[in-house]
């Protein structure tokens, strides 16, 4: 790639041309250095709004996306061929979604994963790709419907409904009477409070409260089938936060070595900590990322972040439990706290949603998808586009393709200053060497900072101060390689190489393995300046050697 700065021809005003005087002062000093130039005018503005004045849209996008991509394996992406084609097009993690499907159905998509992972066999070329368990939490549902699992009913606006526990009622719902299976409803709503049915598409108003029913007005009508998902807005539901269902379910999750576990409706610290109790001694090492869906969640987020792994966005659910107009407000804030803490945070549902019926997203799609990544996300997410979607490999390449475009329009030295700013003073020789790395990567435009990692922390505290360079993150452990595409910037290179017996000599052939990979994949080529993050012993724990080279 030429590290020339082109003129996109578009009229500069003064500071323009400064700029463009800088970036030619930069490419002379360092010759024939990699200069990433996506959008070099805009990155090296002095303030935000220079930095959004600056922006062109004849802008090449970087090389390397850096934020991950989650896509829901179903029936149009279950098959090995297909799975194939969706991580070449950049599927990172592959969701299973729990709500759905038996153990059976979920094992065969687990060893499809793994065939198409391990297909592509050469260094160069492999991609790891993490498996994560999407359980099914706490729901209500709705029961039968009258006629029995396909019979429809349709509630009419303004007519009344009475929602029941009573058992008797299980199969019989209809336009007058619907049964819920969650016994405890009568304590928790209100008169006055609302009862969503079927994702919001029906909406009923409590008016009077018995001893297991309650008498609701329809408001907004719509086709009522069986098992209906019911959301309860600002009530407290008291349901626990793992079924029996749920327990299977994690242990088969620990059987068949998934990575990571999307824990749905998580409402308050506790619940995080019983699902890692269910894990045990063998799950230590599965990631656990909360499910934030309603508005208990949000409000106790503090203190469910501190003992997770890291954050979903579940704006499905989210949007119902609070009002749709204040989900912006949570995604940023949930963000922003997750950049902060250094953990990761991954954006959720209907990102490409018109996707699953037409091969291209509206308009608002795509900006959605681009602010989710300017917001800081570390991973967007695929869910009915790719489960059962009619262009799964098309929402890949469309999500991949925005996700790029806006990372290059990040103000990275900005976002750097901040984070660095926020974090307290740290005595921790790893995480000093990062934030040490990081800066040293912007100031010389390194084409890459090449880590070498046992346990994945030394590349997960260089993707929290958020380098422009991407994160070639080295590591002989599999799963480690696997769970590192959660945080953002990290490409993961598994060495397959048995240990040498000098362990100087071990590192600098990763070190090579690494240059290897970095120039095969076009992020740097011979002479560019990359950072080099090493230990001074053997051992996790001991990351706190930083070198400036030129790739041989």
């Amino acid at each position: 790639m030429a590290c020339d700065h082109t003129d996109s021809g578009i009229a500069m005003d003064g500071h323009g041309k400064r700029l463009s005087r800088t970036m030619a002062q930069l490419v002379q000093e360092l010759g024939s250095a990699f200069v990433q130039r996506q959008q070099l005018d805009a990155a090296m503005a002095d303030t935000f709004l220079e930095h959004l004045c600056l922006l062109d849209i004849d802008s090449e996008p970087i090389v390397a996306r850096n934020t991950g991509i989650i896509c829901t394996i179903g029936p149009a992406s279950r098959s090995v061929e297909m799975l194939k084609e969706m991580i070449k097009a950049g599927m990172n993690i592959a969701r299973l979604n729990f709500s759905h499907g038996s153990h059976e159905y979920h094992a065969v998509s687990i060893k499809n994963i793994r065939e198409a992972t391990e297909s592509f066999s050469k260094p160069q070329y492999y991609r790891p790709v993490a498996i994560a368990l999407d359980t099914k939490g706490p729901e209500i549902r709705t029961g039968l419907v009258k006629g029995g699992d396909s019979a429809e009913v349709e509630l009419i606006k303004d007519s009344l409904v009475k929602v029941t526990t009573d058992n008797a009622f299980k199969e019989q719902c209809d336009q007058n009477l619907i049964w819920v299976d969650y016994k405890n409803i009568t304590k928790v709503v209100k008169v006055g409070g609302k009862i969503f049915v079927d994702d919001g598409f029906i909406s009923l108003l409590v008016r009077e409260i018995g001893p297991d029913y309650c008498i609701a007005e329809v408001q907004n009508g719509g086709i009522l089938s069986s098992r209906k998902g019911v959301n309860l807005p600002c009530a407290e539901v008291d349901l626990p936060a793992l079924s029996e269902r749920d327990i299977q379910d994690l242990n088969f999750g620990l059987e068949h070595g998934v990575d990571i576990i999307f824990a749905s409706f998580i409402r308050k610290a506790d619940d995080v900590l019983a699902i890692r109790k269910v894990l045990g001694e063998k799950g230590k090492n599965i990631k656990i990322i909360s499910k934030i869906e309603n508005h208990e969640g949000v409000r106790r987020f503090d203190e469910i972040l501190e003992v997770s792994d890291g954050i979903m966005v579940a704006r499905g659910d989210l949007g119902i439990e609070i009002p749709a107009e204040k989900v912006f407000l949570a995604q940023k804030m949930m963000i922003g706290r997750c950049n902060r803490a250094g953990k990761p945070v991954i954006c959720a549902t209907q990102m490409l949603e018109s996707m699953i019926k037409k091969p291209r997203p509206t308009r608002a799609e795509s900006s959605d998808v681009a602010n989710a990544v300017l917001d800081g996300a570390d991973c967007i997410m695929l869910s009915g586009e790719t489960a059962k979607g009619d262009y799964p490999v098309e929402a890949v390449h469309m999500q991949h393709a925005i996700a790029r475009e806006a990372e290059a329009a990040i103000y990275n030295q900005q976002l750097f200053e901040e984070l660095r700013r926020l974090t307290p003073l740290s005595q921790d020789p790893t995480e000093v060497t990062a934030i040490g790395a990081v800066e040293a990567s912007f100031k010389c435009c390194a084409g890459a900072i090449i880590v070498l990692t046992i346990t994945g922390r030394s590349a997960q505290l260089l993707s929290r101060y958020r380098p422009r360079a991407p994160i070639l993150a080295v590591t002989r452990n599999a799963q480690v390689a696997r769970q590192a595409h959660l945080s953002r910037g990290i490409f993961p290179v598994l060495y397959r190489e048995k240990v040498h017996e000098v362990w100087a000599e071990d590192v600098d052939r990763r070190m090579h393995f690494g240059m290897e990979i970095g120039k095969a994949r076009g992020f740097f080529r011979s002479n560019d300046i990359v950072i080099v993050v090493t230990g001074w012993r053997p051992g996790s724990g001991f990351t706190n050697i930083m070198r400036v080279i030129k790739a041989p």
